[in-house]
């Protein structure tokens, strides 16, 4: 009882702090939104990319990013399939042909996840949480990886602040797993803060 009431109030102060920061960092960071629009823009097609995500207990939600890759990417991902660098149903690709110049630049230094930050204030997503997968990774999981689905997905979490795309797709899940089973208040602040030199060094990004 005492656990399910202090998991309560952990949830109401994770949503607070989720729309106070949202809400703020999209108001600082509008200028910088508009700025990676026009550069995307003019590298070609719209700025946002749209896709569709698993929330919490399996609710599916659009995922906004700033665009990366060029227009019709997933639909040349079979051809790409024998280059695949990550284990799993995961695909990741060093020097994947679908990613734009300026979308390369996004990706290194994470900001074309930016636009997550309307999930976060939405309600889709969180600052913290696993992060959040396709429909057919989903169809993919056992029930031991289906326990990601259990709380909702994030921003950053410790795989972000732990090599990302440097980490097989085993050690991914056991550090998802790792944080269901330690998440608290204080503990997101400490992922959060982790997150930022990881994001400044570019360790891990694709």
């Amino acid at each position: 009882m005492e656990k399910k009431k202090g998991l309560i109030i952990y949830e109401f102060f994770k949503r607070l702090t989720d729309i106070v920061v949202s809400g703020i960092a999209l108001i600082v960071l509008s200028p910088l939104f508009l700025v990676i629009a026009v550069l995307v823009k003019i590298d070609g097609g719209p700025a946002f990319f749209f896709q569709e995500r698993a929330g919490k207990d399996e609710k599916y939600f659009t995922m906004y990013k700033f665009r990366s890759m060029v227009m019709g990417a997933e639909d040349m991902l079979d051809e790409l399939q024998s280059q695949n660098e990550a284990d799993g149903f995961i695909f990741k690709m060093e020097n994947d042909p679908r990613v734009t110049t300026v979308g390369n630049i996004l990706r290194r230094t994470s900001l074309d996840e930016l636009p997550q930050l309307l999930n976060i204030l939405k309600g889709d997503m969180s600052l913290v949480g696993p992060r959040p997968p396709l429909r057919n990774e989903v169809e993919q999981y056992n029930d031991y990886q289906r326990q990601r689905l259990t709380v909702k997905p994030g921003l950053t979490c410790i795989w972000q602040c732990s090599g990302r795309s440097d980490v097989g797709l085993d050690d991914w899940m056991r550090m998802d797993m790792e944080y269901i089973e330690k998440r608290g208040y204080f503990y997101d602040w400490f992922l959060i803060f982790k997150t930022v030199p990881a994001v400044l060094t570019g360790k891990g990004a694709k």
